[in-house]
């Protein structure tokens, strides 16, 4: 497996990121929070599933959804999705991400 690394100085970079590239009408986006690291991984061979893009950024969110404003570059935690001029978040903390520990052993 091959990973490849961007990383970010704070999650509201990472979101921005996301944000932008997230398909068209689609506002909701899974992030990881693991071992210390708020992380999102973007296969880049989709077909094979050898090749990763791991978008992170040190730092810890609790598991919930996330409401981002682009316009502030600010993120709160929220109870529902409510807003389409929004991207949300829902925060995720696995047990165990294999992927994300081959990742974090190579940084």
């Amino acid at each position: 497996m091959h990973i490849e690394y961007e990383e970010f100085a704070t999650i509201d970079e990472v979101f921005m990121f996301l944000a932008s590239a997230a398909p068209p009408m689609k506002n909701t986006m899974p992030v990881g929070s693991y071992k210390g690291y708020v992380m999102s991984f973007i296969p880049l061979s989709p077909s094979t599933g050898e090749s990763y893009l791991m978008i992170y950024a040190k730092g810890e969110l609790a598991p919930g959804i996330y409401e981002f404003d682009l316009a502030t570059m600010s993120h709160k935690k929220v109870e529902t999705i409510e807003r389409a001029d929004k991207s949300y978040f829902v925060s995720l903390t696995p047990t165990r991400n294999t992927i994300a520990d081959i990742a974090i052993e190579k940084l």
